[in-house]
């Protein structure tokens, strides 16, 4: 009995905090629709970083295209008219190469991705009710895959995550409601937390930096994978904005149904909260400042500690072509790379939707809690430039220097060499 009694209080803790997210969210965003102008109803924001479906299909339509598909481009914008479906294909491959390693040298890897949003309710209006997905494929060329090279090399960090070699996944399948002309978006079903986790523009590993300490928690979140989740998020005033969220820590996008089980049976989750400025919604991820709030459940399976932390982001989009920004976490404990971390870099893009240029530098201090104490201190810098060939075709060479790896104490530095080519369709 005494089980059950602490199960049933511990999901209504879980309950009542998605429960209080989503209510703060409504009733604080609802009241300023009256105060809206006409301008602001007619843009069309998408809520998330990057990577989010709605942001990719926007992002993949705004690139010049090849005369060879346009056909196939104009059948695709009629759907998307005529029955509010939007879908995409896209293949990527990365390359990369270290100057010296304990173990293999290089890692390489693919990945194919089909992704897309359907409009069933409100089509036409800013209150849309749109199921949307992602399905990938994720493949590796070599021995090891990118997204464990860094460990290959003793360094404490990822190098573009989601180039492993897990195969066939379901990483979205989730309904989202838009309410109040757009101001508030609900979400739930099986979520990928980083589409709208302390997001900013330079965050995607298919298009942005390389390395993981210029994405997603700067390494210090210990992000789960995508599964089953909900998530909030509303502009409570003209600027401010509250993001929120629930997500599975056991979660498996290789086997969905294991995942659905967990998220009801273990009840160990990753939830935060976020709060940040940014001059309309429209620039919700390009011009911002939030403070992102967090804590991990303990995982008794995987013998993971429960643990919290907060991250900060500043981001300013000048002159409509550079993007300075400044990202710091802090973590106490919950497994995650880096107990400590500050970003500093910019992105400069001369046209948007054209080629993007990348320059980052990192300090992180290993978690004691998931390495061991004493761990040096890390330095990594990285510089990339992704060529917008076409519409259909990006590359995008790049070079990292890591100093200090903390799981290599024979070695100082290392240089990392990568080639990355991404293809949309």
């Amino acid at each position: 009995m005494s089980e059950l009694t602490t199960w049933i209080r511990r999901a209504a803790v879980e309950a009542a905090l998605a429960f209080a997210t989503v209510t703060v969210c409504v009733l604080w965003a609802v009241p300023v629709a009256a105060q809206e102008s006409e301008e602001t109803r007619n843009r069309a924001p998408q809520w998330g970083g990057p990577n989010a479906v709605g942001n990719l299909l926007r992002d993949d339509v705004a690139v010049d295209r090849p005369s060879l598909f346009d056909n196939y481009f104009d059948w695709k914008a009629e759907l998307t008219e005529k029955h509010g479906l939007s879908f995409s294909i896209d293949y990527s491959a990365v390359y990369l190469g270290a100057s010296e390693s304990p173990g293999d040298d290089r890692a390489s890897s693919g990945m194919v991705r089909f992704f897309g949003s359907w409009d069933l309710v409100g089509r036409g209006t800013k209150n849309t009710g749109a199921f949307v997905w992602k399905v990938e494929h994720r493949h590796a060329y070599t021995d090891v895959a990118p997204s464990g090279f860094g460990f290959n090399l003793g360094y404490v960090g990822l190098f573009v995550p989601p180039f492993s070699d897990q195969g066939l996944r379901l990483t979205n399948l989730y309904w989202q409601q838009r309410f109040n002309s757009g101001r508030i978006t609900l979400l739930g079903g099986f979520v990928d937390p980083t589409d709208y986790l302390d997001v900013y523009a330079l965050a995607s590993p298919w298009t942005g930096f390389v390395n993981f300490a210029f994405s997603t928690g700067t390494t210090t979140i210990p992000l789960p994978n995508e599964g089953f989740g909900l998530g909030a998020g509303a502009m409570i005033t003209d600027s401010i904005f509250l993001i929120g969220g629930l997500a599975d820590l056991n979660a498996d996008p290789t086997d969905p149904g294991q995942t659905i089980d967990s998220f009801f049976s273990d009840h160990e989750y990753f939830k935060h909260i976020e709060i940040g400025w940014a001059p309309s919604q429209d620039k919700i991820y390009l011009d911002n400042v939030h403070l992102t709030l967090w804590h991990a459940d303990e995982r008794e399976e995987a013998a993971a500690p429960s643990g919290w932390g907060a991250n900060f982001s500043w981001t300013h989009y000048i002159n409509d072509k550079w993007l300075p920004f400044v990202r710091a976490g802090y973590a106490d404990e919950g497994g995650s790379l880096m107990q400590k971390s500050v970003s500093i870099g910019f992105g400069y893009q001369r046209n948007p939707g054209k080629n993007l240029l990348g320059f980052g530098l990192n300090w992180g201090e290993p978690n004691e809690s998931t390495w061991e104490p004493g761990l040096p201190n890390q330095y990594t810098a990285e510089l990339f430039y992704r060529w917008q060939v076409s519409k259909a075709i990006a590359i995008t060479p790049d070079v990292e220097y890591l100093i200090n790896p903390a799981l290599n104490p024979d070695t100082d530095s290392i240089w990392v060499f990568g080639l990355r080519v991404r293809g949309a369709f």
